[in-house]
Formats: structure tokens, C-alpha cells, sequence
């Protein structure tokens, strides 16, 4: 099954391709950037104008940086940056020289960075903060249609990839606060061009739930989404902008949407050895390791998960994770034939105060298939261990298996045309 796109006027206004791009080209400013020496790493500080297909009521000028990996090549990975409300571009660069400060803002040695502002031009935000109690904010920008900036965060995106001759299966996006929800309304909808999303205390589930029409919202009939990229979620009930993960968790079961949750009483914190103290799970899970060329299960209707706090036990104080222990490894991915290892983390890999189970029981979605094409309604023989049987695929021609029992003892998954 191939990635399914967005119907072809509706792509076109969110995910504007590099031919259309031709006349425009951002510039790099050589007078800027000189004071983020302290990060160790060459830096190229870039300006742009808007393009017309954003959408801004006026033309604005824009400003993104990009950091080499620390020794040169090609082929690189891309780990995208999305500020929070306190923070410009530059301010975030200059928080990656001082560990604990904003560490999710931090990429690897070896990747390309790329840091977007929201902070130069009025009321040019990602649309992160759309708190349930900004129902202001919520009405201007609901809906599923993106916001200028969201299209100017995806051209960007595509114009460093190009440039920096990035491999473009590794593509990732983060952030912290405001930072953090634009991760999450800007990257669930473009599974297309992030292989996997990291959200550091999202301020707010709201830009989510509405660009992928989570309930009590549901998806229009002449809408579908590409596969979303695979999403990690660290959040704290003590923190008001978490207010409403009850029904985002829901939404991303549902859904059938792959999400590696995990929270406890640590607020609005960005210092990850701080937030470690409290759940030592937030790191666990190698999302930097997925790519958007290879399939991948999502786990539902799992056992093992904690209890959520949300939306009546906001005092909690023991930490907490929803699928935090299921792994997976691709074997082959051929026309008539799959097979993947699905097993839970070690104990002894993963060192954590919360319980490793031995053994939990989950839905498996498959998503992102790249050879086995599986039109709606068409059964598959599947097996799994002594279990096995026939799956349907359902409208969208996804396959999920029930409840199958995975063990830390790895177990290969066959799909069978």
C-alpha cells in the first residue's frame, strides 16, 4: 500500500512541490549568525519574502537557520525545530550550546538542522498554544485547512532538503511549548515528508485536533492523509497546557495513529535530565531511527498501558506511558509478501522505575507499506507465532490485526497475499 495523498486541489494548496518553487530562492545573510559560534557548528542564517501561495494577508520578510552536521556529507539526516512562544529562531539556536536548556532543540552531530521563527512578523505563530481556553484562537484557526505559516514551515522544509542534499527519508520535526503543539498540528498531517514527530510539553492538543479532524470533528469524505509520521509525546498533568490529552490519546487510538506517550508531574519543563528524574521513559523510544520509507506497526487497545491522569487526576504524581515498550524490526516488504519482528524492550536495555511487562497484548496496525498494495476490502493471510488467520482491509485499505500477544521474545509477523 503506497501512501495515500490528499485529493489533487488540496495538495496543491499544502504541499507546494519543488518545481513550484523555481521562483523562490531564500538568501543567506552573511552579517548574521556570527554570535552562534558557541555551538560548535557551521551556521548559515537565511532570509526569504513570502510567497503568494501561503496566504498572508501582506508580504513579509522571514528568517531560518540551518546548522551542518559537524563534519561534513551528504545524504544527511534533516531535524527540523519549531521555537516556543519565548524564543525567536535565534534565541533557539543559542540554547543548543548550553545543555539543559531547551534540550529537545538540540540536534545530533551528524544531522542537518533546520530552526523556523514565528516571532518577526505580528500574529505569525505555528498555531501552537490554541489552548481549550482560547476559544478565540481556536475560531480563527480551526478547521482543517493550514494556516500561511504552516505552509511556509513544509516550503522550507522541501528548499533545505533540496539544497542540502538531504536524505529525505530521514526528515524529523520537533519542539517545545507552542513549539511543541505546532509539532504536532503541523507533522500528523504530513507523514509525507516527516518520517517522526517529538513534542516536548505541547502547549495545547487543539492545532492537531483540528487540521486531522479529531472528534467531535470527523474527517470529510473527499479527504484522506497520508500515512502521519510515528509521534512521541511528553507531557505533565501538573501543566496547564496539557489540559485535553485525554481526548488527544483517544483521537490517536482511534484512529489507529502510532503514538509513544509518556508524562508525570514535571510541568512546563524543557531540561530533559530534570523531566529523567520523574520519567525516565521520555528518551527510550530511537525515533531519529525511523524512516519514511519503511513500514511500521501502530499499537492500540494495548494492556501494559498506565492509567491516564487526564482530565480529572491532574495531581498524579506517579509517572505514566502508553505504549513505551513496543519495538519492531523490518524483515521484508516485497509485492505479495510482508514480515516484521514485533517484540517488547528488554528490562535490561531499557533501565526504568515503571514496570517493563513480560508480556502485553495490542491491536497492530501496518502503515506505510511500501510494496504489498492492498486495495479496500481485500483479505491478507497473516500469521504471528502458533497464531494466524485472515484480515480485511478496511476503506482506507489499512490492515489490523487483533490483539496479538508480543513478548520481550521477538516474533515475525507475516502478511501473505
Amino acid at each position: 500500500m503506497m501512501p495515500r495523498l490528499l485529493p489533487v486541489l488540496f495538495a496543491l494548496a499544502g504541499f507546494p512541490a519543488f518545481a513550484r518553487q523555481a521562483d523562490w530562492s531564500p538568501t543567506k545573510d552573511t552579517t548574521r549568525g556570527k554570535d552562534l559560534a558557541a555551538i560548535g557548528r557551521t551556521v548559515d542564517v537565511y532570509t526569504h519574502d513570502s510567497r503568494p501561495e501561503w496566504g498572508y494577508a501582506a508580504p513579509q520578510k522571514d528568517t531560518f537557520v540551518v546548522v551542518h552536521p559537524k563534519e561534513d556529507r551528504r545524504n544527511a539526516p534533516l531535524y527540523v525545530v519549531l521555537h516556543s512562544a519565548g524564543h525567536d529562531v535565534m534565541s533557539c539556536v543559542k540554547c543548543t550550546s548550553e545543555v539543559g536548556n531547551h534540550d529537545i532543540y538540540r540536534s545530533p552531530d551528524d544531522f542537518y538542522a533546520l530552526y523556523l521563527d514565528c516571532r518577526a512578523n505580528k500574529g505569525d505563530w505555528w498555531w501552537g498554544g490554541m489552548h481549550v481556553k482560547d476559544e478565540g484562537l481556536i475560531r480563527k484557526n480551526s478547521g482543517g485547512s493550514p494556516m500561511p505559516v504552516e505552509r511556509r514551515v513544509i516550503d522550507c522544509v522541501k528548499w533545505v532538503i533540496q539544497a542540502c542534499a538531504i536524505d529525505e527519508d530521514r526528515v524529523y520535526l520537533s519542539g517545545n511549548s507552542m513549539g511543541g503543539s505546532g509539532t504536532l498540528g503541523i507533522g500528523m498531517r504530513h507523514g509525507n515528508v516527516f518520517a517522526a514527530i517529538k513534542a516536548n510539553v505541547p502547549a495545547g492538543i487543539e492545532h492537531v485536533s483540528q487540521r486531522m479532524y479529531f472528534p467531535p470533528q470527523s474527517v470529510p469524505k473527499d479527504v484522506t492523509f497520508p500515512d502521519p509520521p510515528v509521534a512521541v509525546d511528553y507531557s505533565a498533568p501538573n501543566d496547564r497546557w496539557s489540559a485535553g490529552h485525554d481526548r488527544f490519546v483517544r483521537a490517536m487510538n482511534d484512529r489507529k495513529y502510532a503514538l509513544y506517550f509518556y508524562w508525570g508531574p514535571f510541568g512546563h519543563a524543557n531540561n530533559s535530565a530534570q523531566i529523567l528524574k520523574i520519567n525516565d521513559l521520555i528518551n527510550s523510544f530511537d525515533w531519529l531511527s525511523v524512516r519514511r520509507n519503511e513500514a511500521y506497526p501502530v499499537f492500540t487497545n494495548a494492556t501494559g498501558n498506565s492509567p491516564l491522569p487526564w482530565p480529572d487526576r491532574l495531581k498524579e504524581t506517579a509517572p505514566g506511558q502508553v505504549n513505551a515498550f513496543f519495538r519492531w524490526k523490518n524483515v521484508s516488504d516485497a509485492k505479495d509478501k510482508l514480515e516484521m519482528s514485533l517484540f517488547l524492550v528488554s528490562p535490561d536495555e531499557v533501565k526504568t522505575k515503571i514496570e517493563v511487562p513480560k508480556e502485553a497484548s495490542a491491536d497492530v496496525t501496518l502503515r506505510r507499506l511500501q510494496n504489498l498494495s492492498v486495495p479496500p476490502g481485500e483479505s491478507i493471510q497473516w500469521s504471528f507465532g502458533a497464531a494466524k488467520g485472515e484480515v480485511k482491509a478496511d476503506p482506507q485499505g489499512v490492515l489490523t490485526l487483533p490483539q496479538l500477544k508480543i513478548s520481550g521474545k521477538a516474533e515475525t509477523l507475516t502478511l501473505r497475499r
